[in-house]
């Protein structure tokens, strides 16, 4: 087997081995070549190269969303781990394990106006959870601060940065390795809670007669169906979760917005909860955020083993337990209570559900309606990536199949890697995947087609209404050239000559018919990727959609 003959670049892929990394994503440069030489040499490691380091750091955050495990991306010097930030500041709110390798110049030659070199040591700083600034030389503190990085991906369930100096020749190999690397197990992560505190808290939940389970970003089939049924069931509790959330029941309340939106003073006072329990990661929903600032609950418990947000203001405990552990926990010491709690949300999810399918059915073609078909046309087993804006905000308005699986980029609700995630995504899962996106979105993120990578199974339909159309939604829009260039993004761009550049197959609509003829024929195309473009109106949607929250009332 050939060894980049810098040992310093042998600890890092020996310990990569020892710690069952396998996806490799590399940037391509010469700075990080003894990395490069050393990943793909090995069988071992499956290495993927990407030319666009933005995207193809969100390529791996999409791999590593789907194995649940650290992925890791390499770079070179400079400004090359620059343009890895955003997918950083994603994982680390999406909490989401991602390992970062920089190449740098020896430490002398920074500053001194050498090409390619910038201060690379804790750039990633403000958004990861350890940073092994690494000497030129292989030696045990080495060692250690890698297996470190690598350690704390995985317990924090974040990213991580290593930065690597490597001084010319940089292309020399060896046949046997030169260095005896140490090599650290991973830590405990395990928790349970303390049993006084599961006392407390369920003296406190036995007697409070309207008790909210908010769910936000949540893996698919991660709780028991038994915690599932037993909180559906209890006449004090109301579940509400989001298209992201990934739980399913009849008496759940999934179209957050949707309920809430038409809500006068009394209706939220009644709706008010005495508990707030949540759990899952960032929460889509802007409305019930403004509710439980404004109506505060006494109590608001998060669970999750990493991090507690005070989103709502009144965050009284974190359980710093995974939610099935908690669940399993805490349910033996709860009993159910008289309550009208649960009774009032599927009174209001009945009356939402009958206004909402009469409102759809005088709807004619815009955004909502596209979505509403893209919906009905959804196949079976299916793993769909979102695009952020409007598009995971529409999708909050529908029931999705059970089987469909749905992630978003809502750590830090950016459109600026929604593609290479979906692909990184589409690649690890096998699965079929379907990104919906917007087209401002599609086009930030177009060299995430620059990839030789993408399944068949993979497809893209994007919502083309010539701009960045939730801007017409939010307070403040006027028609004025203000708005349209700098606000609304107002464009004249197609998907097409893309799909023919990177091979590939293109559809598009802008009426209910064609949109209903091109799914059916979009979703049975299995031999490449597809694009599928719907052209709705520009003027049209955003008048269309503030109308039907006012006709739920």
């Amino acid at each position: 087997m050939i060894y980049p003959k810098i040992a310093l670049a042998q600890s890092i892929i020996e310990i990569c081995h020892a710690k069952g990394i396998q996806h490799i994503v590399i940037a391509p440069g010469s700075r990080n070549a003894p990395l490069t030489i050393g990943f793909t040499a090995n069988p071992y490691f499956t290495c993927y190269s990407i030319a666009d380091e933005r995207c193809a750091a969100f390529f791996a955050m999409g791999i590593a969303q789907q194995i649940g495990k650290p992925v890791v991306v390499v770079c070179t010097s400079g400004s090359a781990i620059l343009n890895f930030y955003p997918a950083v500041a994603e994982a680390f709110y999406s909490m989401i394990p991602l390992v970062i390798i920089s190449a740098d110049r020896p430490k002398a030659m920074v500053d001194i106006g050498d090409g390619q070199t910038i201060r690379q040591e804790n750039v990633l700083a403000n958004h990861t959870h350890f940073n092994a600034n690494l000497t030129e030389v292989a030696s045990e503190e080495n060692d250690f601060l890698i297996n470190e990085a690598f350690n704390k991906a995985f317990s924090k369930l974040g990213p991580t940065h290593i930065n690597a100096p490597f001084e010319e020749p940089l292309y020399e190999t060896i046949s046997v390795p030169s260095v005896d690397t140490m090599i650290s197990t991973f830590g405990k992560v395990y928790k349970t809670i303390p049993f006084e505190d599961i006392i407390a808290s369920t003296n406190i939940w036995n007697t409070a007669r309207k008790k909210l389970v908010l769910v936000g970003t949540f893996a698919p089939n991660e709780l028991d169906v038994s915690i599932i049924n037993h909180l559906a069931n209890d006449p004090s509790v109301l579940v509400m979760t989001e298209t992201t959330s990934n739980l399913h029941h009849e008496s759940f309340l999934n179209n957050i917005d949707s309920i809430i939106t038409p809500f006068s003073k009394e209706n939220f006072h009644d709706f008010q909860p005495d508990i707030v329990l949540t759990f899952g990661g960032m929460i889509v929903s802007k409305r019930i955020k403004v509710f439980l600032r404004s109506y505060s609950p006494t109590h608001h418990w998060h669970v999750d083993r990493q991090r507690a947000y005070n989103t709502f203001g009144s965050l009284t405990y974190h359980f710093e337990v995974n939610p099935n552990d908690f669940f399993n926990q805490f349910l033996p010491y709860t009993k159910y209570i008289q309550s009208n709690y649960h009774d009032l949300g599927l009174r209001i999810k009945a009356l939402r559900k009958e206004r909402h399918a009469t409102y759809m059915a005088g709807l004619p073609f815009c955004d909502f309606k596209a979505f509403e078909q893209i919906v009905h046309h959804l196949p079976e087993n299916l793993l769909l990536q979102v695009g952020n804006s409007s598009s995971i905000r529409y999708l909050q308005l529908f029931d999705l199949p059970k089987s469909v699986e749905v992630y978003c980029n809502r750590g830090t609700s950016g459109i600026d890697g929604s593609t290479s995630t979906a692909i990184g995504a589409a690649l690890a899962s096998e699965k079929d995947t379907l990104l919906i996106t917007g087209d401002v979105s599609f086009f930030y993120d177009s060299n995430a087609l620059w990839n030789n990578y993408i399944p068949k199974n993979f497809k893209i339909i994007v919502i083309n209404n010539g701009g960045g159309g939730i801007f017409r939604i939010l307070p403040g829009h006027e028609e004025n050239e203000t708005f349209h260039t700098y606000f609304e993004t107002a464009h004249c761009l197609t998907a097409e000559q893309l799909a023919i550049m990177y091979r590939f197959g293109y559809r598009k609509a802008s009426t209910i018919e064609t949109l209903k003829k091109e799914l059916n024929a979009f979703f049975e195309e299995k031999e490449v990727p597809q694009i599928l473009e719907v052209f709705t109106p520009t003027y049209e949607n955003d008048k269309l959609l503030k109308e039907y929250f006012r006709k739920l009332v």
